[in-house]
């Protein structure tokens, strides 16, 4: 088991990971062509919806707060948040089935080459408070802790160094009539100013989360023994948010 007061913003890879990233940027080509490709002819139906959004899109709190963590006030632009929700049909995997084998193997639902979750500080069931690290190829990696836990849910936070800035929850749900729900909410900006460039002003890095966490939904589907017959459906909501100024939140309370 890996120990648990590892810190992933000062790990250092060993012969094995290092491994892994070259096997990774080898994968590279693949797996963004892969991606892009889905733009053009996308696995699933993909339902936008864009909207205004406002202080009521903050993330939750973020409960016992360290030094390390890289909160959405942290980060740089415009603030994003996305929700990802697919309905599945025929699943085989009830909510709390699908979450537990999301959680113990999030590779599972990506798309290799593009990111790989490494679990360098957890025991593979995501316990409040374990870490993982989100590979990509690139100056950025993507380390995160496990926030909150629930037998149908799990939220990850960003720690220092990370692309982004924010929290993203995955859960599932049981439907009354025999379906399955799942979803990926997303809270984020950009993690630095370099990153806010590629992020917001570019829109690159943005649209190849929008691109991951959309197949990420598809692959759970898929993952539950069901299908998803009405594809992904992805509501933003974006708030503006201009850097070094106090949340929508607080900005809203100021002006009551």
């Amino acid at each position: 088991m890996a120990d648990p007061s590892l810190g992933t913003s000062t790990w250092i890879p060993g012969p094995r990971q290092v491994l892994r990233e070259a096997l990774m940027l080898t994968r590279l080509p693949r797996g963004v062509a892969g991606v892009l490709w889905r733009c053009v002819k996308p696995d699933a139906t993909v339902h936008t919806i864009e909207e205004a959004g406002d202080h009521r899109d903050l993330p939750p709190p973020l409960p016992d707060a360290t030094l390390r963590d890289q909160p959405l006030e942290a980060g740089f632009g415009p603030a994003l948040h996305r929700d990802f929700r697919v309905r599945v049909v025929g699943a085989r995997r009830g909510a709390a089935e699908l979450i537990d084998a999301v959680a113990r193997d999030m590779n599972r639902a990506v798309v290799p080459g593009v990111a790989r979750f490494d679990y360098v500080a957890a025991s593979g069931a995501l316990r409040v408070g374990e870490e993982l690290v989100v590979r990509m190829p690139g100056p950025w990696d993507g380390p995160v802790r496990v926030l909150t836990r629930t037998a149908t849910s799990f939220r990850l936070g960003t720690l220092a160094g990370h692309l982004e800035a924010g929290q993203i929850e995955f859960a599932a749900r049981d439907l009354p009539d025999g379906e399955l729900e799942f979803g990926i909410t997303t809270w984020a900006r950009a993690g630095d100013r370099v990153a806010d460039v590629l992020y917001s002003r570019l829109g690159l890095a943005k649209q190849i989360q929008y691109l991951l966490w959309v197949e990420f939904c598809v692959r759970a589907a898929e993952l539950s023994g069901g299908h998803a017959p009405d594809g992904v459906t992805v509501r933003t909501r974006t708030v503006a948010w201009p850097d070094g100024a106090h949340s929508p939140e607080e900005n809203s309370s100021a002006a009551v």
